[in-house]
């Protein structure tokens, strides 16, 4: 199952800046995650792209897990599951949002493409109750971040951001040739640093609440810096 999802996914292989460590799972995990899949087949079948992308994210989260002392099952469903809001469309996430009493304290018109995370992180435990909180937490931040994250939610977010089905931006090359070689922090912070840079260039709205998360790393990267 594992390997026919690999290949249709990367149909070269797994790049060499993820490491070739592949993940030993129980039979019952191969099951969960053929599940998991399936689900989320069904569920983005409209955007046959952003499934590509979820498939692609999970065996790149699973593939720094395994790099990092992550578990690799936990990334690897997060992967897959993360996009899954993203098939509502834009009125009906803000609408979706309103309704689960998500608040970001500014119009969520303006930030409607960080909401699909928050709305999937609520709404599925109803339907996968058999994941742990920490999968839902990982979803809800691999969009705007956090300055608390966990080694599985830096995981998911640089993931989703330098899968292989992206198009190799300078910024990207760059992060994808730290895998492995950064301490998983640098690695999220270049990530999350670059992600601001990128709305800063193409001028477009940055949310006031990633300059408080970024102010936040600044501070106690510094802090850590000084011990």
């Amino acid at each position: 199952m594992q390997d026919k999802t690999l290949a249709k996914t990367w149909p070269n292989g797994a790049p060499a800046w993820l490491g070739g460590i592949e993940p030993s799972y129980t039979k019952d995990q191969l099951k969960a995650i053929c599940a998991y899949e399936a689900a989320a087949a069904e569920q983005l079948a409209p955007k046959p792209k952003r499934l590509a992308h979820s498939l692609s994210v999970g065996l790149t989260a699973e593939r720094m897990a395994i790099a990092y002392g992550v578990d690799p099952y936990l990334a690897r469903v997060s992967g897959i599951l993360h996009d899954w809001s993203k098939v509502l469309p834009k009125e009906r996430s803000i609408e979706r949002a309103r309704e689960l009493g998500i608040d970001l304290g500014v119009d969520l018109s303006l930030v409607e493409p960080l909401l699909h995370g928050m709305i999937a992180a609520r709404e599925l435990p109803a339907r996968f109750g058999e994941l742990p909180g920490c999968v839902w937490q990982a979803i809800d931040r691999h969009t705007l971040g956090n300055a608390q994250m966990s080694p599985l939610d830096m995981v998911v977010f640089v993931a989703d951001g330098i899968e292989p089905l992206r198009k190799p931006a300078d910024a990207i090359r760059r992060q994808r040739k730290l895998v492995g070689k950064a301490t998983l922090d640098d690695l999220f912070w270049t990530c999350f640093s670059d992600g601001i840079s990128y709305v800063i260039d193409t001028r477009r709205y940055l949310y006031p609440g990633t300059l408080s998360i970024y102010n936040e790393l600044v501070l106690a990267r510094g802090a850590r810096a000084g011990k």
